[in-house]
């Protein structure tokens, strides 16, 4: 089906509405999906939306929740996403973040009782929008062992950042500290294909190319041991610094029932020009360098390009996942 971003948003927002979830909220949980959706990210856009509405009608996420914040020092913002969805407040990060940041020159915000956090460049790429670097860190439900280990600890953890460029669009990086994002293995399986053999392995440690298999058992780690540790600086910063649920604690994103899965992010926003009125013009440098070689694209830009497409000519979804959308109407 072919389809614009509007009437896609729209379309979303009315099932999440229709199933009890405040429209704001679903509005917002709408945009982040379909951004996903747009920038080629289908494991973390419209796929999602069966589970995440089953999850509103087990109450596993609250969509009903109302997003609130404390600053408690300065340069710190603590956001409770109250056992709803993450993307209000998110919402309310990028909306209060950049005011601290050109304040004190950093900020700090710690997001907690929170959910699936998406796809974390269209956040980051948020502050970088507004001249501000940005990193961002969220811990996920454990699907990875600690290395030389076999039971799951860490999540796939997921690690993102972004800088303002002058003249040109933001550099973005965003990276799971497994080999791939678990969404990419939920959309192998739900498209009926085969995994790579280095993505996981199954219950047993043996690798894997069926995606069941791989959900039901360990994502490799990427880069191995130098990954699940990283994996475990993400733990404490995501979930240890926030109160919220370490990733052997929270329950799945991807199942109905069980509890809130109450995980946590947090965000780093810096103000560039606190060190350097020429930051900007220095990263365009780097930047300029990175693209002058043949063969290197500079990160982010293919998502970019992605949605620059999609916002002109609009999406294409598969019948499939636009009928599973409205029969949750």
């Amino acid at each position: 089906m072919h389809i614009s971003l509007v009437k896609a948003e729209t379309l979303v927002a009315g099932v999440f509405e229709a199933n009890g979830v405040l429209p704001d909220t679903a509005r917002s949980v709408a945009h982040a999906l379909v951004q996903a959706e747009a920038a080629g990210q289908y494991g973390h856009g419209l796929r999602r939306v069966p589970v995440y509405i089953g999850q509103a009608r087990t109450g596993k996420v609250d969509g009903k929740a109302r997003v609130s914040s404390l600053q408690p020092k300065p340069a710190v913002l603590t956001i409770d996403a109250a056992l709803g969805y993450a993307y209000p407040a998110l919402d309310l990060a990028v909306e209060k973040l950049p005011a601290i940041a050109r304040a004190q020159g950093i900020a700090l915000g710690l997001v907690h009782r929170s959910h699936h956090a998406g796809v974390m460049a269209l956040t980051v790429e948020r502050f970088a929008e507004q001249g501000l670097v940005a990193m961002m860190f969220a811990n996920a439900p454990a699907s990875m062992a600690a290395w030389g280990g076999k039971k799951r600890l860490y999540g796939t953890n997921p690690i993102a950042f972004a800088t303002p460029v002058a003249g040109t669009d933001p550099l973005v990086i965003d990276l799971a500290l497994s080999t791939v994002a678990a969404g990419k293995i939920m959309a192998a399986k739900q498209q009926g294909q085969q995994i790579p053999a280095d993505w996981a392995f199954d219950s047993d440690g043996q690798p894997t190319t069926d995606p069941d298999k791989a959900l039901k058992g360990l994502m490799a780690p990427s880069g191995g041991a130098k990954g699940a540790a990283l994996a475990l600086m993400v733990e404490v910063l995501a979930a240890g610094l926030t109160g919220s649920s370490f990733s052997y604690e929270a329950s799945s994103f991807m199942a109905e029932d069980g509890p809130p899965p109450s995980v946590g992010q947090t965000l780093i926003v810096i103000d560039p020009v606190a060190g350097t009125a020429a930051a900007a013009e220095r990263i365009a440098e780097l930047a300029s360098e990175l693209a002058s070689e043949d063969g290197v694209r500079l990160p982010g830009r293919r998502g970019q390009n992605a949605r620059q497409r999609a916002i002109a000519q609009g999406l294409e979804i598969d019948d499939a996942v636009i009928a599973a959308i409205k029969a949750l109407a």
